[in-house]
C-alpha cells in the first residue's frame, strides 16, 4: 500500500532504494511460557545472542580504526561493549528465564526496563544519558536472537539502501562511508541531529523527525525519499516512481553540470568577487574542501574532537589536527573557531566539569563554558597557536556577547603566546582573531566587537534561535523557525552594514550561507564571504556567478522595508 509521511528536510536530493531496517522504534516483543525442560535451551539461545553482539561490536572496532573512519567513534563500541559484558545485562536475564520461565527476549527487555528506570534517577545528566546506550545493545541482542543481522548489509547491483531508524547510533555510522547507503529517514532528531550531520557530510538525501515511520516500514519495501522537501513514499505506484525517477535524473545532471564550476573564479556579472569557503567538522573533511576547490575554511568546528570519546584531546593531538588542516590548504585562510561545547552538543570527555543546566541554549556553553575552565581552553588557544606557522590560520571565538568576553579572551591568548614564546615555539605572531555574531546583542551592540576584533562570522542558526526563542532541534517548533522573518534580516542587514562600513570581513557561516534561495538576498545585503558545507560550494557559486550585486543591493533595501513574511519570501524567492 502506498503512502507518505512527512518530516524536517536536512539534507537535499532524491534517494530511491529499498528500505533497510538498522534500529527498533519500540522494543516490544512477544512473551511466551517455556516447559521447564526447555529453559537451559533458551538460556543457551540467550547466549549465543550475546556471543553475536561481542563478535559485531569486535567488527565495529576494527572498522572504526581502519584509514578515513572516525577514530573517536571507537569510544562508543567500547561503551557498548563494557555495557554487554555487565552482569545486570549478562546474567540477570539468564537468571529471570529461569525464574519466570519466559522466552529470552522478554527477560531482556523486563531487564533493560528496570536499568533504564534506575538510570532515569540519576542526577548527573552525563550517567543518565548512558540508558540510550544501554537500549542500542539490548536491541543489537534482540536483533541476534530474532535471527536479524544488526551489520547494514550492502546493497547489490544498481540498488541502493535507505537506512531506516527510530534513531542511530554513532557507532553504526562507523560502517556507512563503505556501503552503499542512499539515504537516511529516522522517527527523531533535528536538522542538527547526528544523523542529518552525518547524511550531510556524505551528500546524501536525509529526512529526520518522522515520528512514525520505523514501526510503518518493512524490510525491502520500496522508498523514496525526497530530501528537498522532507517527504517519505513507501511503496510508490509506478507513476509515482517514474515521476521521481525522471526528477532524480535531472537533480544528477544538474549537479554533474555544477562540477563546470568547480576552477570557476565566484564572480558576479558586475564583477564583485565573493569568498566561497567550506565548513568542517574533523580534518578528514578536507578531501571534500579540495573536490569543489573551496576559498578556505571558514567553520572549523573544533568541538568535534572532544566528542563521541572519554577522555579530552591533548594539547599535541589538536595541534595535529589543526597542522593537517592549515598544510593542507596551502596558504589559504583556515578559521579554527575555539571549543563550542554545551546546548545540544555534549561531551562524555568534559562530563567531570559539565553541570546539568535547566536550559543548555542558554547556560554555560561556547566561550562562556571555556572562560570557567581556563585550562582547557589555554590548551586549545596553545594547540592552535603552533598550528598558525603552518598556514594561515585565523582563530574564531563563539557565542560572544559582552565586551568583558573579548577581553578575556583576548587576554588568554595573550597568556598561551606568553608560555609558547618562553618554551621557544614558533607561531603566528599576527594571528587574526575573530568574533561569532550569533546573539540579538551582540549584533545590536556591535562597535566593540569591531574595535576589538579582526573579523566577524555571522552564525545564523544559532542568531535565529535566539531571536525567535524557537529550539532549533525540537521537531515540535521547527516550524517557527525562519531565516526571513523581518527581524532576524534586519539584525543580518545591521550586522554586514556596520562591518562593512568599519571595513572589518564579515562572513555567514550557518545554514542561510549554503541555502541557494538565500545567497542573492546576502549578496544584496553586501557579504562578501559565504562558509558552508563543501556538498554546497557548486551551487551556491552558480547562482553567485548569475548575479549583480549592484541590482540586488536595490531589490534588497526594498525588501528589508517590508514586515509581511509571506511577501518577503515571495520577493526573495523572485530576486
Amino acid at each position: 500500500m502506498t503512502f507518505s509521511l512527512h518530516g524536517l528536510a536536512v539534507s537535499s536530493g532524491i534517494a530511491i532504494g529499498r528500505a533497510h531496517l538498522v534500529s527498533h522504534a519500540t522494543l516490544e516483543v512477544a512473551h511466551y511460557q517455556l516447559r521447564e525442560r526447555d529453559i537451559p535451551r533458551e538460556v543457551e539461545r540467550f547466549e549465543q545472542a550475546l556471543a553475536t553482539v561481542k563478535a559485531e561490536l569486535g567488527a565495529l572496532r576494527k572498522d572504526s580504526a581502519a584509514p578515513g573512519s572516525p577514530s573517536e567513534l571507537s569510544a562508543f563500541v567500547d561503551i557498548h561493549a563494557m555495557i554487554l559484558d555487565d552482569p545486570l545485562l549478562a546474567e540477570v536475564p539468564k537468571e529471570l528465564i529461569g525464574a519466570r520461565r519466559c522466552n529470552a527476549e522478554w527477560a531482556l527487555v523486563q531487564q533493560m526496563e528496570e536499568l533504564v528506570a534506575q538510570f532515569d534517577e540519576i542526577d548527573d545528566s552525563y550517567l543518565r544519558e548512558r540508558k540510550h546506550d544501554v537500549v542500542q545493545v539490548v536491541e543489537r541482542i534482540l536483533k541476534a536472537l530474532m535471527g536479524k543481522q544488526r551489520k547494514l548489509r550492502r546493497a547489490g547491483g544498481d540498488e541502493h539502501l535507505i537506512v531506516v531508524a527510530h534513531d542511530l547510533s554513532p557507532a553504526d555510522t562507523i560502517q556507512f562511508k563503505s556501503l552503499k547507503i542512499g539515504g537516511f529517514v529516522t522517527d527523531l532528531g533535528g536538522a542538527t541531529s547526528h544523523t542529518a550531520i552525518v547524511a550531510r557530510s556524505l551528500a546524501i538525501p536525509a529526512v529526520v523527525g518522522l515520528h512514525h515511520a520505523r514501526p510503518l516500514i518493512h524490510e525491502d519495501d520500496l522508498l523514496i525519499v525526497d530530501g528537498a522537501r522532507g517527504v517519505l513514499i513507501v511503496e510508490p505506484d509506478a507513476r509515482v516512481l517514474q515521476e521521481y525517477r525522471l526528477r532524480k535524473s535531472e537533480l544528477e545532471l544538474e549537479r554533474s553540470k555544477l562540477k563546470r564550476l568547480k576552477s570557476a573564479r565566484a564572480v558576479t556579472l558586475d564583477g564583485v568577487e565573493i569568498s566561497l569557503q567550506a565548513n568542517i567538522e574533523l580534518p578528514q573533511d578536507i578531501v571534500q574542501v579540495k573536490e569543489v576547490e573551496a576559498a578556505g575554511i571558514g567553520l572549523f568546528r573544533t568541538e568535534y574532537l572532544f566528542m563521541n570519546r572519554e577522555t579530552l584531546p591533548s594539547e599535541n593531538e589538536q595541534f595535529e589536527a589543526y597542522r593537517s588542516v592549515a598544510k593542507a590548504m596551502a596558504g589559504k585562510p583556515v578559521t579554527i573557531r575555539t571549543l563550542d561545547i554545551g546546548a545540544d552538543k555534549t561531551s562524555q570527555a568534559l562530563r567531570g566539569t559539565e553541570r546539568q543546566a535547566p536550559n543548555p541554549a542558554l547556560g554555560l556553553r561556547a566561550i562562556r563554558y571555556c572562560l570557567a575552565e581556563p585550562q582547557i581552553f589555554l590548551t586549545q588557544l596553545r594547540a592552535i597557536l603552533r598550528a598558525s606557522q603552518y598556514g594561515k590560520v585565523r582563530l574564531l571565538v563563539p557565542m560572544l556577547a559582552h565586551v568583558k568576553e573579548i577581553e578575556q579572551t583576548l587576554m588568554m591568548i595573550w597568556l598561551a603566546k606568553e608560555q609558547l614564546r618562553v618554551e621557544k615555539v614558533k607561531f603566528d605572531e599576527g594571528i587574526e582573531v575573530g568574533g561569532m555574531i550569533e546573539i540579538p546583542a551582540a549584533a545590536l551592540a556591535l562597535t566593540p566587537f569591531l574595535k576589538r576584533l579582526h573579523f566577524l562570522s555571522i552564525g545564523t542558526n544559532d542568531l535565529i534561535q535566539y531571536t525567535l526563542a524557537i529550539d532549533r532541534t525540537d521537531e515540535a517548533v521547527a516550524h517557527l523557525y525562519d531565516p526571513l522573518h523581518p527581524a532576524v534580516l534586519k539584525l543580518l542587514a545591521q550586522t554586514i552594514q556596520a562591518a562593512n562600513r568599519a571595513e572589518t570581513p564579515v562572513a555567514v557561516c550557518g545554514e542561510m550561507a549554503g541555502d541557494p534561495l538565500m545567497t542573492r538576498l546576502l549578496i544584496g545585503m553586501g557579504l562578501r564571504q559565504f562558509s558552508m558545507h563543501p556538498s554546497q560550494v557548486l551551487e551556491v557559486k552558480h547562482h553567485v556567478v548569475m548575479a549583480d550585486a549592484e541590482q540586488l543591493a536595490l531589490k534588497v533595501g526594498r525588501i528589508l522595508r517590508l514586515e509581511e513574511p509571506d511577501k518577503i519570501r515571495e520577493l526573495v524567492e523572485r530576486l
